[in-house]
This record gives C-alpha cells, structure tokens and sequence, in this order.
C-alpha cells in the first residue's frame, strides 16, 4: 500500500542521495543480530575480508564523483564501508551520523538472524513492534530528519547515505511514499549495494 507521497524531509531535494548497505560484516557471516551500538561497540563485527572487497566493486562501478558527500552509521561496519568508498573515490572526510544506525531489534540483539523474520511480519501486519524493536515510524523519522539536516546546509551535492537493511530499506519506503512498515516489499537492498533514492518512485 502506498501513501500519499514521501514526508516533507524528503521532497524538492537540492541534493541527490543513494543509499549504500554495508559489506558483508562478521554479523552476516555469523548469522546473528548486531543492532545496538554498545554491542558493535563492545565486539568485533566490522567487515570481513569479503566484505571489503564488496565495497570496493561497489565503489570503483558507482560512477560517484569525487566530492560525494558520504554519510555513515557509526557502527563498524559501516564506518569501514564508508571508508573504502570515500579512499576508492577521493571523496572528503566522512560525515557520522547516528540518525543512520541500525534499527535496533530489542529483544532478539545477539539472537539467529533467522529471527528478522519476526519482526518483519509484525511490520507487515500492522502489528505494534513489542520486546524493545524500533518501530519502522520511528526509524523514518530519524533518517529522514539527517535527510532534512543535510539539505539546509548543502544544495546540488550527490550524498551517499552508507548504513543498514532495515534503515535503508524503510528510508527507501519513505523516498517512495510507502507506509515504512511496509518496507519489506520493496526491492531489498544486498550487501555493499549502491541505489539511487528516488522521490515519489513508490509502487501501488
């Protein structure tokens, strides 16, 4: 289901944006859920050696200029994707931003990644998200007001947001004019993907 058009932050941009998930971290590889910064914080969950090179594909095939403006999460493994892009790119210093972190997942931190599914089926139901996860609202909004901090300050600047599947494939709904919980029927993004963040570009 659509709404009736991406929120306020996200309209008549002077600046392009595209979205960039993160290489294949030590999470993925592991197949558990690191979505609280004390957790990142506290381990070692960065990108893996493919990961890395992910990245790099990702960033010498983008055909981003090289005064990108580059966002990142704080966590590792965006912080280190980011990186590798702004070096491939001779980009400038990246900005860190902890509007872009990861949606957290409350009770299901450190459980099987299986258990995403959980939380996207309580997204798509309409269900109110329990046990402490973020509710996809609440994550538009956070990423929506970087969006908004961004273009008071810069005007015809290609910015390359890097974050997280979940916060970026529910900013896309928001680009898109689609109920964010409703994210998961968008195309999702893969591991060191780079995608345009098209206004209004939402399906019905």
């Amino acid at each position: 289901m659509s709404g009736t058009g991406p929120p306020a932050a996200l309209s008549g941009l002077a600046n392009r944006y595209s979205a960039m998930r993160h290489g294949q971290s030590k999470a993925n590889a592991a197949g558990i859920i690191v979505s609280r910064i004390e957790t990142d914080q506290g381990g070692d969950y960065g990108l893996t050696d493919a990961g890395r090179d992910q990245a790099l594909t990702a960033a010498q095939a983008s055909g981003l200029p090289a005064d990108t403006l580059i966002c990142s999460s704080d966590f590792a493994r965006a912080r280190q994707t980011a990186e590798l892009v702004r070096a491939c790119l001779g980009a400038g210093d990246v900005l860190v931003a902890g509007e872009l972190r990861e949606r957290s997942f409350g009770r299901w931190e450190g459980t099987p990644a299986a258990n995403y599914q959980q939380v996207w089926a309580a997204d798509q139901a309409g269900t109110a998200q329990a046990d402490g996860v973020e509710p996809a609202a609440a994550v538009l909004a956070r990423a929506a007001a970087l969006v908004a901090a961004l273009e008071a300050r810069y005007a015809g600047r290609e910015v390359l947001l890097v974050s997280h599947g979940d916060t970026l494939q529910i900013l896309q709904a928001g680009f898109a004019g689609v109920d964010p919980a409703r994210h998961r029927q968008l195309p999702h993004l893969a591991t060191a993907e780079i995608r345009r963040l098209h206004p209004g570009a939402g399906e019905g």
